[in-house]
């Protein structure tokens, strides 16, 4: 994932993208933060060493985008590194971007964009699902399967277009093409 596609991803994608291949899920969590009283010449290589590790990590760009929109971070205290940044690199990327992080966490608030989701996600799973497997009953039976996912999959997609009508409405597209 890039930076660019990271900025317009919702939250539950940057965290599964994460999940799925951050370098750092098998390394030392306390790599990342500075311990109370640590030296800065100790911090100093303990934070190169977690920035190397963020380096070229498929999940670096997700990560970034995370910590910005959670406020990780400090102008005034290097105590962290996330997305491969320091806590003061997160805090001024964070006020050069206020703007755009607001409105990224204000989607990710959007309880209709997630419903969106969730049914782009069940629609995708119905569609690659075997109805006739696993399921004894004669053709009848496999054809009556069909049927009902066929069913399943029209009320998904309905769904969905109801909700991107009403959303293009909204926002002063008008009659959707």
């Amino acid at each position: 994932m890039t930076s660019t596609q990271a900025r317009h991803t919702r939250r539950a994608v940057l965290q599964s993208a994460i999940d799925a291949g951050a370098r750092c899920a098998t390394a030392d969590p306390d790599l990342w933060f500075r311990t109370d009283g640590e030296p800065q010449i100790t911090w100093q290589a303990r934070r190169a060493e977690a920035i190397r590790v963020c380096t070229g990590c498929p999940a670096r760009a997700a990560c970034e985008e995370l910590a910005l929109r959670d406020g990780d971070g400090n102008h005034r205290v290097d105590d962290m590194v996330r997305g491969g940044l320091s806590g003061s690199e997160l805090a001024a990327a964070r006020a050069i971007q206020a703007e755009r992080l607001a409105a990224a966490v204000d989607a990710d608030r959007d309880t209709e964009g997630r419903l969106l989701d969730d049914l782009a996600v069940e629609l995708r799973t119905q569609a690659t699902l075997n109805p006739d497997g696993h399921r004894n009953g004669g053709r009848l039976r496999q054809d009556e399967n069909r049927a009902e996912q066929n069913l399943r999959i029209r009320a998904l997609a309905a769904g969905i277009g109801q909700i991107r009508t009403a959303r293009r409405a909204r926002a002063g597209w008008g009659v959707a093409a």
